[in-house]
């Protein structure tokens, strides 16, 4: 048992100066990014977040081509929705192997090249905010990694396995955009409020080898997957009573600016992406039955991509994913189109 130290690679701010955000996108952004506090915060209740692309950012190309048609039909539905591109580059792997994310991998089907890696994620990030004009959004697998991209996201995801563990919720209390802390795998509702109280207190801590402080993230809110029971099922949360139950409990008595997205696919679906059409529809009717539900409720996370589905790394099916399952792209823009009408 051993760990090799294989070479140094650039700190953060290297790779920014050497790849930076255009002057005009800096300050689009600021605009934007107070749109999307509004729906959070509630200043905004005529809209919703949609958090939507590929379960994994796997190649420019086919993330490109997916982007290009996602930027039109946010044009289109702008009055109910702000869109953020899903631009994941680290993927958590149930087992710790197999395909990474671009960060490990920027060619999915060759060795590992973290070098490579670190260039490859922001050169993907820089691609879809100044080639399309949306903002993105990447989970936070790794929290040192992610000042890669600081300056670029809009939207950050805490996932399921990452929600309990010390240093992801004190890094989130510094993060400048709002944060998702998802519910861990086996759905306790306790660990991920008290994971969003963390993420909302100063905190002090080290971090990349500095004593830093935080003044508390005010925007860190309930991210909504299903879970996995004890006896291996895949359980919902996102049905009428469990919306209900959670507002009862995530109230401002506690939290600033209560919030919770619902992630329409991981366990919530049973890893069945097609269902997400259904699963979006369901939220919607529940907005509309419930006051509660509908200022709780600000938003949806979707797995979506050109082809319906996935298939292994070397599937050479261009725009088909290559981890999770996806919803294809025809599908996405009638779903959408169709929960703009409603909501």
């Amino acid at each position: 048992m051993s760990m090799t130290f294989k070479r140094l690679l650039p700190i953060p701010k290297q790779i920014r100066e050497e790849m930076p955000l255009s002057a005009d996108s800096v300050a689009r952004k600021k605009i934007f990014d107070a749109e999307v506090a509004a729906v959070l915060t509630d200043e905004d209740p005529s809209r919703r977040l949609l958090i939507i692309g590929p379960c994994s950012a796997d190649r420019e190309d086919s993330v490109l081509t997916y982007m290009e048609r996602l930027a039109a039909l946010a044009e289109r539905v702008r009055d109910r929705f702000i869109v953020i591109p899903r631009v994941y580059t680290n993927k958590p792997r149930t087992k710790g192997t197999g395909y990474k994310g671009l960060l490990h991998n920027p060619n999915p089907e060759a060795a590992p090249d973290l070098l490579e890696g670190v260039k490859a994620i922001r050169r993907m990030h820089l691609r879809v905010v100044e080639e399309t004009g949306m903002f993105t959004a990447d989970e936070m697998l790794y929290p040192s990694n992610y000042q890669y991209l600081i300056d670029l996201l809009s939207y950050i995801a805490v996932g399921a396995r990452s929600v309990e563990n010390q240093e992801h919720r004190l890094v989130a209390s510094g993060a400048p955009c709002p944060v998702g802390m998802k519910n861990p795998t086996g759905g306790s509702m306790a660990v991920m409020l008290n994971s969003i109280l963390a993420a909302q207190a100063k905190q002090t801590f080290i971090f990349r080898n500095w004593e830093v402080e935080t003044t508390g993230n005010p925007l860190a809110h309930a991210v909504l997957r299903g879970f996995i029971g004890p006896d291996g099922t895949n359980y919902p949360n996102y049905h009428y009573e469990n919306l209900e139950r959670l507002a009862a409990v995530y109230t401002e008595i506690e939290f600033s600016n209560p919030a919770a997205i619902i992630d329409c696919n991981h366990d919530n679906s049973g890893k069945r992406p097609l269902e997400q059409q259904r699963i979006c529809h369901e939220v919607v009717d529940s907005c509309n039955r419930s006051d509660a539900i509908a200022r709780l409720v600000r938003g949806f996370m979707v797995e979506s991509y050109l082809e319906d589905g996935s298939q292994p790394v070397d599937g050479g099916v261009f725009g088909k994913s290559i981890t999770d399952a996806c919803l294809g792209w025809e599908k996405t823009e009638r779903m959408v189109l169709e929960m703009a009408e409603r909501l």
